[in-house]
């Protein structure tokens, strides 16, 4: 079964319930065994941010209290969503609370042993998601991440779009994204034939999606922009998607942080769950 592991940090921030429902989504789907696992940022980041706090925030009481908020929370959304607790051995839905504090530079290399990792969409606010944690886990992990948004969805995965710009960072969140599409009632691709990149088109992936039993809607949106991003939006709304797929910072971050990108602006912009890995 696809999907059986799946980690979700915690901490208290404004995408928290949208996580944990949306982890909940996924794992009643897919079977999953849930871990959850306290979150705080690195140690350098506060200290850069607020000396004064950098100098309390991680002693021991403190990383207690942060660990102790964050159990709270996670066993009180699996009590709301009836996940069960996990028994050793056990094959179905279930969910574990690991109590050992992460920090957004361990997170991604712990991640790789688990199948998806779910968090919050990154934000510029206080209380928001940090985009440290989101580029540990894409860039560290090896592994897919499920980007829940600023609320927690109703339905994942049923109306999909695919943005398909034939790169190899899309091509591998593709063969992640397998399972879901199996699922999917419809799935849209959108193809961006806009910077030239190699490789098969739209058309070409749906046949390839069609010959493996998964059919396929093939879209392309051509011209000159930097940034596809408007484009892929403008499409979900159009079709009711609930899900976005999408290879992460397929251009360098850098150029993205600069001039723009489809990756920074789905981040910023979409309200739908996002299927990305790099």
């Amino acid at each position: 079964m696809p999907y059986r592991n799946l980690l979700v940090p915690v901490e208290d921030h404004s995408r928290t319930a949208s996580v944990l429902a949306t982890a909940t989504l996924i794992g009643r789907a897919f079977e999953s065994f849930l871990q959850g696992v306290p979150l705080a940022p690195d140690i350098s980041d506060i200290v850069i941010a607020d000396i004064s706090i950098g100098a309390t925030v991680f002693d021991a009481r403190a990383r207690e209290v942060l660990s102790s908020r964050a159990a709270k929370l996670f066993q009180a959304a699996m009590a709301l969503h009836d996940v069960p607790h996990y028994e050793a051995g056990s094959q179905d839905f279930a969910h574990q609370w690991m109590p050992t504090m992460m920090s957004d530079s361990a997170l991604g290399p712990y991640g790789r042993i688990f199948d998806m990792i779910v968090v919050g969409k990154p934000g510029s606010g206080n209380l928001d998601p940090r985009q440290a944690t989101f580029e540990s886990v894409l860039f560290e992990s090896g592994r897919p991440v499920l980007i829940a948004p600023t609320k927690p969805p109703e339905t994942l995965g049923e109306t999909i779009l695919l943005a398909w710009n034939r790169s190899s960072e899309t091509a591998r969140t593709l063969h992640f994204a397998l399972p879901l599409l199996r699922r999917a009632k419809r799935i849209v691709i959108q193809s961006l034939d806009i910077h030239s990149v190699p490789g098969p088109s739209g058309d070409q992936l749906a046949q390839a999606l069609a010959r493996d039993g998964i059919m396929a809607e093939s879209n392309t949106v051509t011209g000159k922009t930097d940034n596809e991003g408007p484009a892929i939006l403008a499409k979900a709304a159009e079709i009711g998607a609930d899900l976005v797929i999408k290879g992460g910072y397929t251009q360098s971050r850098l150029r993205q942080m600069i001039f723009g990108g489809a990756t920074s602006h789905v981040l910023a912009y979409s309200e739908l769950p996002v299927f990305m890995a790099h």
